[in-house]
């Protein structure tokens, strides 16, 4: 006589083990139809011009903009904690000009109809953070490789990103190690890095993009889970210069370069209703141009020290004590990148300003577009020897399914 008892556990754990492998056959499929790409090899900057992002900025146009927070969704089980309301008006008590929620999967339309809505969600569910975040988003992409990863589905990923957002971020690429300095050298077809947020900086990983000569842009934002948390709020972001709030000139000049990212001081236990006071003081940027071969930082007050930073993260020049920053381009040079730091007090961290670089080029108009190209000969060998893995697969599944263990227990 059969145990009911037994028999109900045995029929529980072989169904939680039939559903695991169709999820793991799934998966096999997905990867099943990667493709594998060739990648050119990097090559620097280079030209007798040098491009600078910034050369028709604006210095009373500075917009103050977070693009990066989760507020709960998904049941809580993506760790958000506040509503969606309460992120939109906390950032507006602390003077930010724009504010986005970042969902996971997932594009709210709360605020749809105004015309400073933008659309932001963050792409990826798998393990190891390799995650990329879609500004200007226009639907959803489903589809990523959730057990790992190498560069190559890394590029497919991207490259179906690409047409569904006006802007492909990859997202904090150093937390826990989810793109490699290699990746970032070969890797093409994205617009900004991911380089601040409150759990990482990604420097690394954008100089060494740069030093390939990828004309990639920073991207600052607070990657925050916990509107209530003050040590959450208002400590990174982009200030972006753009004439109006509009959503569609945000979205162009964050793409352009137009922007910078902020490390914002804040002192240890700080409320939020002293950070409302504190950030009305913030340092802004006057000028950043390029004049006879010189790269011009300015600012409004005086600043700590001006660093200067050029091929493969190496500082080439810090400067102390001063409103006005200035570097001498040398032939060498394939790009350099300033950053701005101020004073702080003892023993709290500066508010740092990290601009975009100035770079060689041509005159032909800068970006990242796609270099790597599918090796098809290389994608049908890759599945011709995986093939036969994948039927065993399909067997086993259909061989070993609930209705035939419960038939089986019946003739018991």
């Amino acid at each position: 006589m059969v145990n009911p008892v037994r028999y109900t556990l045995t029929l529980f754990f072989k169904g939680i083990l039939w559903l695991l492998g169709i999820f793991l056959l799934i998966e096999a499929v997905i990867y099943f139809l990667a493709p594998v790409y060739d990648f050119q090899e990097p090559v620097p900057f280079s030209g007798t011009r040098w491009y600078n992002p910034y050369h028709d900025i604006d210095t009373a146009n500075w917009r103050r903009a977070n693009l990066h927070f989760h507020t709960r969704r998904w049941a809580g089980i993506t760790a958000g904690e506040g509503t969606e309301e309460e992120c939109y008006e906390q950032y507006r008590k602390l003077g930010y000009d724009v504010a986005a929620l970042s969902h996971y999967q997932y594009i709210t339309e709360f605020q749809k109809d105004s015309p400073y809505y933008i659309p932001v969600y963050e792409h990826g569910f798998g393990v190891r953070k390799k995650h990329q975040m879609l500004v200007g988003a226009k639907k959803v992409l489903w589809l990523d490789y959730s057990l790992i990863q190498n560069i190559n589905h890394k590029q497919h990923i991207i490259n179906l990103l690409r047409p569904t957002s006006e802007i492909v971020t990859i997202a904090h690429p150093d937390w826990e190690n989810g793109y490699s300095l290699e990746d970032m050298r070969y890797l093409s077809n994205y617009d900004l890095i991911g380089v601040l947020d409150n759990n990482w900086n990604s420097f690394e990983q954008w100089d060494a993009a740069l030093s390939a000569g990828r004309p990639v842009y920073i991207q600052g934002d607070e990657d925050g889970h916990n509107i209530y948390d003050p040590y959450e709020v208002g400590r990174r972001c982009t200030y972006i210069n753009s004439p109006t709030r509009n959503s569609d000139d945000l979205v162009k000049n964050l793409r352009s370069g137009n922007a910078f990212g902020a490390d914002i001081y804040m002192r240890e236990h700080e409320t939020f209703k002293e950070k409302e006071e504190r950030l009305q003081w913030i340092p802004k940027i006057t000028e950043v141009s390029v004049r006879q071969d010189t790269l011009w930082v300015k600012t409004d007050t005086i600043a700590m020290k001006f660093t200067f930073i050029g091929q493969g993260g190496s500082p080439r020049k810090i400067q102390y004590l001063t409103d006005t920053g200035w570097y001498l381009l040398q032939p060498e040079d394939s790009y350099i990148r300033t950053e701005v730091t101020f004073f702080s007090l003892y023993k709290h961290p500066p508010t740092v300003f990290y601009l975009n670089p100035v770079f060689r080029y041509n005159g032909d108009p800068p970006s990242n577009k796609l270099t790597a190209s599918i090796n098809w000969e290389r994608t049908w060998i890759f599945r011709i020897m995986t093939l036969g893995s994948l039927l065993v697969g399909f067997w086993l599944i259909i061989k070993v399914r609930p209705t035939r263990w419960r038939r089986k227990q019946s003739r018991g």
